[in-house]
């Protein structure tokens, strides 16, 4: 998740919070290697005994690997992976053999949803030891398909919800995600290592999680396809929570078929999340008529208030709209501005939410060996306090802080019922209505911006129209478009609640139909083109 830049006007209602036990010691840095010795070396060396060769499977898994100790690591590693699964060669060796939908194929797994092997720590030093020996229920479906967990994907600490002034892709436990097209620019949050990853052919695919466009976002930018489901079709059970109305998980792959088969791997019903009651109604095979999909006579609503003002991404828009159009799709411009309140709203959600179910999550899980285990927020607040130096040297905890304050329930649910109408009833759906159009379409976000830890996120917030489907909770897709000065730039596909597999499949039509060069990763410090005045 990342914040819309108005919210820091709230900043000023921080409150003191009353200070809770907590861990005094600063964490040293032989806790983070005891994370990160889950290593893609170690994993290379493991052998199993099999009645045939693991094929293909097996040879995907040893290479994605040596790509992960090739290039993660290092001063300027791209530092997308956490910890990688010791038995993810044999994984997927026999899941090759098993003749499961997915056959063996790896996925990176954000590290804030609980996988049974590996400690899921949300990149926060409080969860280094939260082994917890659960599979989330997404995860235990992704096995069942013949998916292989290959390891964990660093994110934005927390989701990218402690603080106002947050750096996105930084985690106390595995430093700063870079991206693969410019090792010095930022991966956008807050699933950043998941979207770096799949850019720098660590896995097949991976699973992000998204409030607010922290599956889009970091897939615009690091030039993948991220697709956010709509909330309920995927279980958010044993996954770190920010807001049970608005979180999710979802995949991100190299192209749009691959995160529809990800997508019907992991989605269905859960008796554990209600959210997810129709999951199962709905769920199905997310890649049939993905490849003769058509845009033909298919009217689409150009949101021409969110492409922003950066001209260079206008350019880009317009090829891909162009690029719509000649696939026989009827462009209809829409002006709209979202409400204020929507946005107040929401942000008033989640931190209701966050207080409640963050306080849920950590009572679920067992005991830390050889330390305190947080049980509440406020446990995290002090933790964070108790360990400035490591958690705090970048930037604070002001969100979490205000949220330790946020208790009007009545409140909440005036807000929440507000938030969701403004979002669904009478911005998405009435604008589709209104213009009699199936689906809308904006830049996702501009190109990535310069990583600074010292004065946080720079980008630009003119840009996209991710936020009500997000706080509606609606399905939404971003597909590679072009770039600007060799760095990506997503287009967004937004669709109504439920229609998972329209949006899917109208992103598949646009991909097939898309001229526009995409930019390539090259793993180096990001450089004018060549013959640009700034060299």
């Amino acid at each position: 998740m990342k914040l819309h830049a108005s919210f820091a006007a709230l900043a000023f209602a921080l409150a003191a919070t009353s200070p809770v036990s907590a861990q005094s010691a600063e964490r040293k840095v032989d806790d983070v290697q005891q994370v990160r010795s889950f290593s893609a070396e170690a994993a290379l060396q493991s052998s199993c005994s099999l009645p045939r060769a693991g094929g293909r499977a097996e040879s995907d898994a040893r290479s994605q690997l040596e790509r992960i100790a090739q290039l993660n690591g290092g001063e300027d590693g791209l530092n997308a992976v956490i910890s990688v699964n010791p038995d993810a060669v044999c994984e997927a060796a026999l899941a090759g053999l098993g003749g499961e939908p997915l056959g063996g194929r790896t996925v990176l797994v954000k590290d804030n949803i609980e996988t049974r092997e590996l400690p899921t720590t949300a990149g926060s030093l409080a969860l280094l030891g939260n082994n917890t020996g659960r599979d989330a229920p997404l995860i235990a479906n992704l096995r069942a398909a013949g998916g292989v967990v290959l390891g964990k994907a660093n994110l934005s600490e927390w989701a990218n919800i402690r603080d106002f002034s947050s750096t996105s892709g930084w985690s106390a436990v595995g430093g700063l995600t870079r991206n693969p097209h410019g090792i010095d620019r930022n991966t956008c949050g807050s699933s950043s290592g998941s979207a770096a990853a799949v850019a720098a052919g660590f896995a097949w695919a991976a699973i992000g999680t998204e409030t607010n466009g922290s599956i889009t976002c970091p897939a615009s930018i690091n030039g993948v396809v991220g697709f956010k489901p709509t909330v309920g079709m995927v279980s958010r059970t044993h996954v770190v929570p920010i807001s049970s109305t608005q979180d999710t998980a979802g995949p991100m792959a190299m192209s749009v078929r691959d995160a529809a088969m990800l997508l019907g791997a992991i989605a269905g019903s859960d008796p554990a999340d209600p959210a997810t009651a129709e999951a199962d109604r709905y769920k199905r095979d997310f890649t049939e008529g993905l490849e003769d999909a058509s845009l033909a006579g298919v009217r689409i609503g150009v949101m021409r208030g969110q492409i922003g003002d950066d001209d260079d991404v206008r350019a880009v828009f317009e090829q891909a709209l162009g690029d719509l159009e000649a696939a026989g799709a009827v462009l209809v411009d829409i002006e709209f501005e979202p409400d204020e309140e929507m946005s107040r709203d929401s942000f008033q959600i989640l931190l209701f939410e966050l207080r409640e179910e963050m306080g849920e999550y950590l009572r679920s899980i067992p005991p830390i060996e050889g330390g305190d285990t947080p049980r509440s927020l406020a446990d995290l607040i002090a933790f964070n306090k108790a360990n400035a130096q490591t958690e705090m040297r970048w930037f604070g905890q002001g969100i979490f802080e205000l949220a330790e304050t946020t208790t009007d329930r009545a409140a909440y649910e005036s807000a929440r019922e507000n938030a969701i109408h403004l979002a669904g009833q009478q911005g998405i759906d009435r604008l589709m209505a209104e213009n009699d159009v199936q689906f809308l379409v904006a830049p996702t976000r501009g190109p990535a911006w310069t990583s600074d830890l010292v004065n946080g996120d720079n980008f630009n917030g003119s840009i996209g129209f991710g936020s009500p489907a997000a706080i509606a909770g609606y399905p939404h897709l971003t597909v590679p478009m072009g770039g600007v000065e060799d760095l990506p730039v997503g287009l967004s596909i937004i669709g109504q609640k439920w229609r998972d597999w329209e949006v899917l499949k109208a992103g598949a039509a646009y991909e097939r139909a898309r001229t526009a060069t995409l930019p390539t990763p090259d793993f180096n410090r990001w450089q004018p083109a060549a013959g640009d005045p700034a060299q």
